[in-house]
């Protein structure tokens, strides 16, 4: 059975300047998981504290509606079932996934970079061989995420995730440079990658390389997933 390890950001403190707060960006945990329960994988769901809460601004009903809200607020429902029971990232160090996928949400660009065992847990996935993705903010992961080599991940390779032009459309250009920290473009500069933007920041948009498979923003979740799930077939025939 193929396993995947779903990572949440563990950050949920008030960021935006309405003074709500930030975290996991729901669509891109549920939608993900959605496609691939339907495929009969087994889900875990990790953060670094073994904590998580959502991002208000997520739950929405310009994100949260038909189907995926009808999931969130069934409390019997697979997925809440599953996110129930998430698991700290030091529990796991010594399990072996074949999908290692970094939800979004800004929360990401605070903890994920320091986020050590999740890192050491999207490395091994790496360099067993097994596919490392990220959408989002999720890419927030591949900041100082190292290789056994020393090498960074992500070097050499090509990713996408959420843009710097959709940051200051939504008014947190600055609200991110006061807080010193790092946009996906960013990081992606940084640990030697080469960042693709799709056309606009909130087209659907993926990037693959190899088994490395990025996307842009929660309007690229179910396709983000749907090429984790291409790649890991096309590994297994």
């Amino acid at each position: 059975m193929v396993k995947v390890l779903i990572a949440l950001t563990s950050y949920n403190e008030s960021f935006y300047e309405d003074g709500s707060k930030t975290g996991v960006f729901i669509s891109e945990a549920l939608e993900p998981f959605l496609e691939f329960f339907e495929k009969g994988y087994d889900i875990t769901f990790a953060s670094e504290t073994g904590k998580f809460g959502y991002d208000d601004h997520s739950l929405t009903d310009h994100f949260l509606k038909g189907k995926l809200l009808e999931v969130y607020n069934d409390k019997n429902s697979a997925f809440n079932k599953a996110i129930a029971q998430i698991k700290k990232a030091s529990d796991l160090l010594d399990t072996d996934f074949d999908v290692f996928f970094a939800a979004g949400g800004h929360g990401t660009i605070f903890d994920f970079p320091k986020a050590t065992d999740l890192k050491k847990i999207a490395a091994k996935t790496w360099e067993n061989g097994k596919v490392v993705s990220a959408l989002c903010h999720g890419p927030a992961i591949f900041e100082n995420l190292n290789l056994s080599n020393g090498e960074p991940l992500i070097k050499g390779r090509k990713i996408t995730g959420f843009t710097d032009i959709g940051e200051e459309q939504l008014g947190l250009g600055n609200l991110i440079k006061k807080s010193n920290l790092s946009t996906v473009a960013q990081v992606a500069e940084r640990e030697g990658a080469e960042y693709v933007a799709p056309n606009g920041p909130w087209d659907n948009f993926t990037v693959t390389d190899g088994n490395l498979v990025t996307g842009v923003n929660p309007q690229s979740a179910i396709d983000t997933a749907k090429k984790i799930a291409a790649v890991v077939e096309s590994a297994s025939t």
